[in-house]
Parts: structure tokens; C-alpha cells; sequence
């Protein structure tokens, strides 16, 4: 985003204005895109990250607007297999979020198979094939980024999971393992030949975590591997300009918001009005805000009951609070949540007295960064 500093003059006294001037969408923005033949709403996908991605928060999100691809939580395919209730309530969809990717993670072929089927059965429009988690238990198991240092593995892996899936598969993947281990444009190279529909690409290796700067030549080396499959670039896209360079550096067909999307929920409609129109729209207002904390919460309310739904609700509420700016004492009142009537009690209070602040502006999120492969993002 750029400023244009203007005068404007008022009771003989000059004021000086900032105008923003955004920077134009890449022409790939308005084309259509589709994926193994699924079209997508928009170029603008919503990332999994565990502990967040609950499908309370998807369909939340999407009844914003803007919304292309959204992919669920990881889960063990094993997991599944064993018909584990914790596993299904990761992978629970329903027709109103399509088009939506189910995400698996696992590292013996028989058991991704059987998991596949089942996701197509619950109603994944994609599989998406984790092979980008830096979590140890995850890595330790075979799984997540440990792919990447087996391409062959990898390879066989991937074209099991293909050959036995009756809908699109992707996989999600870092760079490498390391920075002497840049194995993600090889892999993709493999996936493409064997049927893989796309690749999303974190711009960083495992031993990076999510530390340092997304490497955008590292996604474009990418790119630059495969002749027709979609590249998804991810990684740092927390502002429209962040969207644009990623376009632009990278050659990618589309992106994939994740901590982004927490900082500003709104992010999505905001990029798909800029694609259309030159700039995001307005800001939402304060009621905009607190109508999607309100619809996300009663969301998994339905979804998960009351008790679970005060506990998953917890996490969100330092986001929420940073873009609505309510007083801290009814913040403080939701972050021990007991129960559903304390939450629509606190609500119409934040709704009678509003912000202490002003609110947070276009693209503007405050977003911390993980310290270490944690499983929280």
C-alpha cells in the first residue's frame, strides 16, 4: 500500500490527509481457476492450522466472501482408521464450505488409502497430503516434513493415494528439510507426472520452523519445476501488498493465508474486492466484527456443544479482542468462558458500550510469530 499526502485545506488551516493508494492485482487474480477440474470461488485459500481451522471458523469465513479453497486441520489417517471421535471432528465438513480439501498426514500408503476413502465418504472435495509439519511427534511418526528427505518414498506415497483417490489430491510441503536440502521443486516435478492436481509451498525449510522470512525465490524455484499443476504460494501473506509480491515474485497461480487470516478474518473479501475493483473496500465496522465473533462462537456452539465450544473458543479471543477493541474488563469476562449465556451477556454489553480505541485499518494485522515447531499454527 502507498500514501498520497494531500492537503486539505479547512478554516484557513492546512491538514495534511493520508489517501491510500494501493497497488494494482496481478491479472492471474481475475482469471478462473480450477484444480483437478474443481473450480474455485477466488484465487485466496484459507490454510490449516491445527487448533484453529475448525469448521465453525471455515463456514464463518466464508460467508464473508472472497473465500476459494479451505482446508481442514491435519489429521492421522490412522487416526481415522481407528474411527478415533477426535479425528472425525477434524475432518467434519459439510456442502455449504465447498470447495474444501480434508488433510491427511501419515506415512504408510495402505493406511493413507483407507483414510482417503473415508475422507471422499464425509464429503472432501480434495485430499490434501501433509508433508510439511514440523511438529517432532508428527515428524518422529514418518510423517509431515520427514517426507521430504525420501523424494522416492515420497513419490510412491503420493502416487498410492492418487491412483486409489476418485477426487483431487495436492500436497502441502515445505522447501526442505534444510537449506542444503531444497527437495520441494524435484518432489513437485515427481508429483506432477504421477497426477497430483496442485502443490502448496510454505516458503520455508523444517529446521526453519517459523522463524526468519518466507524464502519467495525458494517458491519460485518451484514454479518454475512443473509445466501445468497449480503452485500455492504460503507463507507471511498478512497484508494486500504481501499478496501482491508473493504474485509477483513467486509466479504462483494462487495463495494460501493462515495466521493472515486470524489477524484479519476479513482478509479474503477485502483481497477478492481488490482483484475485482483496484482496493479492498471499506473497512468492516465495529458491528461487522463483533457479528463474525458472535456467529463463529454460536457456530461451534452447534457444532460442538456448549462446554467444548467455551474451551476451543479461548484460543480466539486475544485475536478478536485486537480487532474489536473492547473494553478489558468484558474481555477478561470471556477468557474463562463458562458458558453460552455469559457469552451473549458480554456481547451485548461490548455492542452497547463499543471500541476504546480506534480500530484496526486495512491490512494492518498485529500477528505474533511462533517460536519453534509447535502445534499450535
Amino acid at each position: 500500500m502507498m500514501v498520497d499526502m494531500q492537503p486539505d485545506l479547512t478554516d484557513g488551516l492546512t491538514e495534511i490527509v493520508a489517501t491510500p493508494k494501493f497497488v494494482p492485482a496481478p491479472d492471474i487474480c481475475r482469471e478462473p481457476l480450477s484444480i483437478g477440474g474443481v473450480a474455485m470461488p477466488s484465487r485466496f485459500f484459507f490454510a490449516p492450522m491445527a487448533g484453529y481451522s475448525s469448521l465453525a471458523l471455515r463456514l464463518a469465513l466464508r460467508e464473508l466472501g472472497g473465500l476459494g479453497l479451505a482446508t481442514t486441520e491435519l489429521v492421522n489417517a490412522r487416526s481415522l482408521i481407528e474411527k478415533r471421535q477426535k479425528a472425525f471432528e477434524l475432518s467434519e465438513t459439510c456442502d455449504e464450505e465447498e470447495p474444501v480439501s480434508i488433510q491427511l498426514y501419515g506415512h504408510v500408503a495402505a493406511e493413507m488409502i483407507e483414510a482417503t476413502k473415508i475422507c471422499i465418504g464425509m464429503g472432501a472435495t480434495m485430499i490434501d497430503i501433509n508433508m510439511g509439519c514440523p511438529v517432532k511427534k508428527i515428524v518422529k511418526s514418518g510423517g509431515g516434513s520427514a517426507l521430504l528427505c525420501d523424494v522416492g518414498g515420497a513419490t510412491a506415497l503420493v502416487d498410492a493415494v492418487v491412483n486409489a483417490s476418485s477426487v483431487p489430491v495436492t500436497v502441502k510441503m515445505r522447501l526442505g528439510w534444510d537449506d542444503a536440502t531444497p527437495t520441494a521443486p524435484e518432489l513437485s516435478r515427481q508429483f506432477e507426472q504421477i497426477g497430483v492436481s496442485a502443490v502448496i509451498i510454505h516458503g520455508r525449510t523444517r529446521e526453519q520452523s517459523f522463524m526468519g522470512t518466507v524464502n519467495l525465490p525458494g517458491i519460485a524455484s518451484v514454479v518454475e519445476a512443473v509445466d501445468k499443476i497449480t503452485v500455492v504460494g504460503n507463507g507471511d501473506v498478512l497484508t494486500l501488498a504481501d499478496a501482491e509480491r508473493m504474485f509477483r515474485e513467486t509466479g504462483c497461480h494462487a495463495i494460501s493465508i493462515g495466521r493472515g487470516a486470524l489477524g484479519n478474518p476479513f482478509i479474503f473479501r477485502q483481497l477478492d474486492h481488490w482483484a475485482k475493483f483496484g482496493e479492498p473496500g471499506p473497512d468492516p465496522g465495529f458491528t461487522d466484527r463483533l457479528n463474525l465473533m458472535d456467529r463463529h462462537f454460536h457456530k461451534l456452539v452447534e457444532l460442538r456443544g456448549e462446554f467444548q465450544a467455551c474451551t476451543q473458543f479461548r484460543k480466539s479471543l486475544a485475536w478478536y479482542q485486537h480487532a474489536i477493541r473492547a473494553p478489558k474488563y468484558l474481555y477478561h469476562q470471556l477468557i474463562n468462558l463458562p458458558n453460552v449465556a455469559r457469552f451473549d451477556e458480554t456481547i451485548a454489553a461490548m455492542r452497547s458500550e463499543g471500541p476504546v480505541g480506534p480500530l484496526p485499518s486495512h491490512f494492518e494485522p498485529k500477528i505474533p510469530t511462533p517460536k519453534g515447531p509447535i502445534d499450535k499454527w
